[in-house]
């Protein structure tokens, strides 16, 4: 369990400038932001290898007004993205915060392609729920495994030390709550106590905590939880001790679409370009293009748990680029039909619900009108055979809520001071989500990680003397 230690006299073996800790895209890129603003940082990772939610995840960080939204001549500016943001949060949001991040994002992404030489693309051909642009930039994979290992060969690149297979259990600190240095656990269980000027919490959420979970999102208490075993809330317990605010701690991400028992997520592009989601009666039970984060317990609350993701081979085709879904269709998670019937028969519901459902949709899309559950069927094309088709459950993916933090990612106090040198991102943060599952926009998660990554690797750097 995370603890702090209070003891200002207590001796400590070595000392870094800006301990980070955390290998994800929040720490990996708060480590390149420290080492250009001047800084020595050090980088401290549980796992033997850099992975965390960001490996996890699609890889892909929205972004306004970017030269790859540009070149294809897609109209979009930071006050758009924001507006967009506190939309689908109801505006239940931190207005700076979320101005920053909505300006921040374009100018990050535009920084690691050109310091760092990643290859950003635009996602052109297809919508994500709430984006009202198309403002998603990934790797040529489409992976956030992608992401992590070109970040850490960045942090390579620039001699930035990361220790991995060291767990922080313990942050020491002075009684005015400033963080003086870390207590280290090493495999073989031997401990090391290493000062700092200066702490960046990246260490994600409290998704693999159930107590935490149960407590702040009891609705998802028995869900399958699909990101890093390693997120226990360790940077939200050591802010709280510290003073910290904790914020929209039953913020988080959901995903209605995770290929079981294979545990594969499957992309929402599959919704998004006109499929649908059935549960095992063959009846729809939503509106799919609200949002794949609200959907998850959506999907938990049919029966068995279960529904069954169906479009056709036009949206499969779409759905292959990315590296997940290829994975899918390899291990036999995507099962495929030439008609409604036999589709039935193999994902074994109702024949005449499922036909039922299929005419409903297809009188729906004629009419250019909205179903029972408001979906807009208006421009949507056909599924037409071969079908596809993949039983999926909800899972909770990762938690939105954390410590407090100002746009420069400086942890807070309640009353809106900051603490002298606490720093958090990413996941260890208050995110851009507000409090419900619903307030999640695609990529919100990548979108704090990297600019309050930024922005904390930056002004921890200016803690240190002689730094910018």
């Amino acid at each position: 369990m995370a603890h702090v230690e209070f003891d200002e006299a207590v001796p400590l073996e070595a000392g870094v400038e800006v301990a980070i800790v955390g290998a994800g895209a929040a720490g990996l890129v708060a480590a390149l932001a420290a080492a250009e603003a001047g800084a020595e940082p050090l980088v401290i990772e549980r796992d033997p290898i850099p992975r965390g939610s960001t490996a996890l995840s699609a890889g892909l960080i929205p972004a306004a007004g970017t030269r790859w939204q540009r070149e294809l001549g897609v109209d979009d500016s930071p006050a758009r993205f924001a507006a967009d943001i506190a939309h689908k949060a109801e505006g239940l949001v931190e207005p700076a915060l979320v101005a920053h991040v909505s300006q921040g994002s374009g100018l990050a992404i535009e920084w690691l392609a050109q310091s760092y030489a990643l290859p950003f693309s635009l996602v052109h051909d297809f919508d994500y729920p709430g984006h009202s642009a198309r403002r998603m930039h990934g790797l040529p994979s489409r992976s956030g495994a992608e992401l992590v290992d070109r970040l850490r060969a960045a942090v390579e690149a620039r001699s930035i030390p990361i220790l991995t297979s060291t767990h922080v259990t313990t942050l020491i600190a002075a009684p005015d709550r400033r963080v003086r240095g870390l207590i280290l656990r090493r495999p073989d269980g031997g401990e090391e106590r290493i000062g700092c000027k200066a702490l960046v919490l990246a260490c994600n959420g409290y998704g693999g905590n159930r107590e935490l979970v149960a407590r702040h999102i009891s609705e998802l208490a028995d869900a399958l939880y699909f990101g890093h075993p390693g997120n226990q809330g360790d940077a939200a317990l050591w802010g709280s001790a510290l003073g910290a605010a904790l914020e929209d701690m039953s913020g988080h991400q959901g995903h209605g679409s995770v290929a079981h028992p294979h545990g594969i997520l499957i992309t929402w592009a599959t919704m998004m370009e006109g499929g649908i989601q059935v549960n095992v009666w063959g009846r729809r039970f939503s509106d799919e293009t609200q949002g794949y984060s609200e959907q998850a317990a959506i999907v938990l609350a049919q029966p068995e748990r279960l529904a069954f993701s169906i479009f056709d081979a036009r949206i499969a085709q779409v759905a292959r680029q990315f590296d997940d879904f290829r994975n899918a269709e390899s291990h036999g998670a995507v099962m495929v039909t030439d008609a409604v019937e036999e589709l039935a028969a193999l994902i074994k519901v109702p024949g005449g619900a499922l036909a039922e459902t299929f005419a409903d949709i297809e009188r729906c899309r004629r009419a250019r009108a909205r179903d029972a559950f408001g979906r807009d069927w208006g421009g949507t094309a056909a599924l037409t055979p071969p079908l596809h088709a993949v039983k999926v459950t909800g899972a909770l993916f990762h938690t939105q809520g954390g410590v407090a933090v100002d746009t420069n990612a400086r942890a807070l106090r309640p009353d809106g001071t900051c603490l002298p040198n606490l720093f958090a991102a990413g996941g260890a943060a208050r995110g851009v989500s507000g409090p419900k599952a619903s307030g999640y926009l695609s990529g919100n998660g990548l979108l704090t990680a990297v600019t309050l990554g930024r922005a904390a690797g930056r002004t921890a750097a200016e803690l240190v003397p002689g730094c910018r």
